[in-house]
């Protein structure tokens, strides 16, 4: 069987720090952190916010994209966050017209 569901996904914890990681289901993985039972870096940063994810079609695109955010400055990865939800809006404002 193969998974067809492939994501990374960035999460800003407490202290304002971002943890970006790979998993096929985000809120299942959203819940071990939140359970202090995922990586090491996530274990007493929580409460989380999934301030970012990506779909990409194989495991191995998402893991070569995971490493490319994780070099990626905080400004990237502030601007990467801020665009994707630019990205967002502009589907609801689309939504929003079409009804």
């Amino acid at each position: 069987m193969s998974v067809k569901n492939h994501y990374v996904y960035m999460l800003r914890c407490k202290d304002e720090t971002f943890y970006t990681g790979y998993t096929i289901d985000v809120k299942r993985r959203l819940k071990v952190h939140e359970d202090d039972k995922g990586a090491k870096y996530t274990r007493g940063r929580g409460p989380f916010s999934l301030v970012y994810e990506e779909h990409l079609e194989t495991k191995s695109e998402a893991l070569r994209r995971e490493i490319v955010i994780k070099r990626m400055s905080r400004k990237q990865k502030e601007t990467l966050i801020k665009k994707k939800g630019d990205e967002s809006d502009e589907g609801t404002a689309e939504l929003s017209e079409t009804k």
